[in-house]
């Protein structure tokens, strides 16, 4: 038997095995470990099949592009952001948020979905428009409104700033700046961004 044919027929018997939600899991952590490894451009469908050890039939009958398998890969994967602990001030609070965004930004499924946003064409990326909203920037603003709401009620916060635009700021400096500039966010690059723009915005008094 040659290696190819070994190969397929390992594949074949390890796909017999396992099926529905267990081969499906197996496919979707395949797909997020080669986005991770080798990205969006060098991902392949026969790649994934390989890394999750059945045959290529199986994955496109699940997903029949790239596009549907990625996305799917990446909304079963992303973490949740957990609610932001009450530090006492906003200033504290709005740091502990950005550095556990930023921990889901450099997690595994981060990666990947930074592999995507890099390398993804414009016309692709609308694929992946819902599952970063819906997984990155829905929750983030979400956990924004909650720490200005506290600042507020402490009245660290002006009360006009709880509006979509300062919700929205966080989130698109972070993705802005880790898909055009490549940032990696250091731990003074965030405090940066809270001390030098969100505390001056939020600040009671400002017009």
């Amino acid at each position: 038997m040659t290696t190819s044919s070994w190969t397929a027929a390992s594949a074949q018997v390890a796909s017999s095995r396992r099926r529905g939600a267990v081969l499906e899991r197996a496919i979707l952590d395949a797909a997020l470990e080669q986005l991770s490894t080798v990205g969006w451009n060098g991902l392949t469908m026969e790649g994934v099949a390989a890394g999750a050890q059945t045959g290529k039939a199986a994955v496109y009958r699940r997903w029949p592009s790239k596009e549907d398998l990625v996305a799917d890969a990446l909304q079963a994967a992303l973490p949740p952001l957990q609610g932001v602990p009450d530090l006492g001030n906003v200033r504290d609070d709005l740091l502990e948020l950005c550095r556990r965004a930023r921990q889901a930004m450099f997690s595994r499924p981060g990666f990947a979905l930074r592999s995507v946003l890099h390398e993804c064409d414009s016309s692709q990326a609308e694929r992946f428009h819902g599952v970063i909203f819906e997984g990155v920037i829905e929750p983030t603003v979400k956990l924004l409104r909650e720490v200005i709401g506290r600042g507020i009620e402490r009245g660290e916060v002006r009360p006009d700033a709880a509006n979509p635009y300062v919700f929205d700021a966080i989130p698109a400096m972070m993705m802005y700046r880790s898909k055009v500039c490549a940032s990696e966010w250091t731990e003074r690059d965030l405090e940066e961004m809270i001390d030098q723009f969100m505390v001056p915005l939020l600040r009671p008094g400002v017009a």
